[in-house]
């Protein structure tokens, strides 16, 4: 697998192919002047044995798309063809590697900036990127708990995976790396492990799996809710989802984020105190390993779950 960056051919707006440089909004939409778009973040995991890129649970997160939109009071529907496009966006870019891509709601031009100000133009873009896997995926991250709190649902609603809400992300990285951690952890209004910036968070304690509840100010992750399913059904371990305090992490056995972008990566250290043994644990190995053969076709009975890109290679 190519540890290089691809730039990218293709890109899909409003129901067309464009050359990259073409994907385009104004400078004047809402969408860049006040952060009112929403989008997913989806993977594609390339298999070399069968030279087949699977898309990894595209229903599911065209169906999160459409539930950010509604809360969103957009008024378009996410169009029929945009699970289609994004398969053939792919294959048009003749991807060889691991994908990460963004179908993108967005808002353009209104009279000011209400949410509301008629007219409203409202549009989907697409874009592709090859992304390699982090180094973190095996070497883990020390992270610390942010000062910054989680927004809440009350304030801009984290279930919605818009655009604006991931300054609040950028604001606990800023400080997580200026104070020389690599990553940070949110906790919520009411002093509870929420999440981490575009990642989910999952602590296992004598043979437990905790995670917060979709309560705690989190957004309802697709790659969550993936590895409860696999830790219950095929790993025989049962999740508890309840509100973690801050001191159960530095106590915990092991943890790690997990996320479409984050995947699944261990934390071996919070706020310079060790998690377990200060290396990633047996139970995050086990589940990162089940997840990866999932989303790169090797578990035939969780083929539901992928879109396979390129018609089969004939033997």
């Amino acid at each position: 697998m190519s540890n290089e960056l691809r730039s990218p051919e293709w890109a899909w707006i409003d129901g067309r192919f464009v050359p990259w440089a073409e994907c385009v909004l104004h400078a004047r939409a809402q969408a860049i002047m006040t952060g009112a778009s929403v989008f997913e973040g989806i993977r594609a995991y390339w298999n070399p044995q069968r030279e087949q890129l699977y898309v990894f649970r595209l229903q599911e997160h065209l169906d999160r798309l459409a539930t950010s939109m509604k809360i969103m009071r957009m008024k378009q529907a996410v169009p029929a063809e945009m699970g289609s496009a994004s398969v053939e966006l792919l294959r048009r870019n003749n991807f060889r590697d691991d994908v990460h891509y963004m179908p993108v709601a967005y808002v353009g031009f209104g009279e000011g900036y209400g949410a509301q100000t008629p007219p409203v133009q409202e549009g989907f873009f697409i874009t592709a990127v090859t992304k390699p896997p982090s180094r973190a995926l095996e070497a883990g991250l020390s992270v610390c708990v942010s000062s910054w709190q989680r927004i809440s649902d009350n304030i801009m609603p984290p279930r919605v995976k818009a655009a604006a809400n991931y300054q609040n992300s950028r604001f606990a990285l800023l400080e997580a790396r200026t104070n020389g951690y690599d990553y940070a952890i949110f906790l919520n209004s009411a002093g509870k492990v929420s999440e981490a910036p575009g990642a989910c968070i999952f602590v296992v304690r004598a043979d437990q799996v905790y995670t917060p509840p979709v309560t705690a100010g989190i957004l309802e992750s697709i790659t969550r809710a993936t590895l409860i399913q696999l830790f219950r059904e095929r790993m025989g371990h049962s999740v508890i989802e309840r509100e973690i305090d801050r001191t159960e992490l530095y106590v915990a056995d092991e943890v790690f984020l997990c996320g479409t972008g984050m995947e699944v990566t261990p934390v071996i250290a919070i706020d310079h105190v060790s998690v377990g043994l200060g290396r990633p644990g047996r139970w995050t190995r086990e589940i990162q390993d089940l997840y990866f053969r999932a989303a790169r076709g090797e578990e035939a009975t969780l083929s539901h779950w992928l879109t396979p890109v390129y018609a089969p290679v004939q033997v």
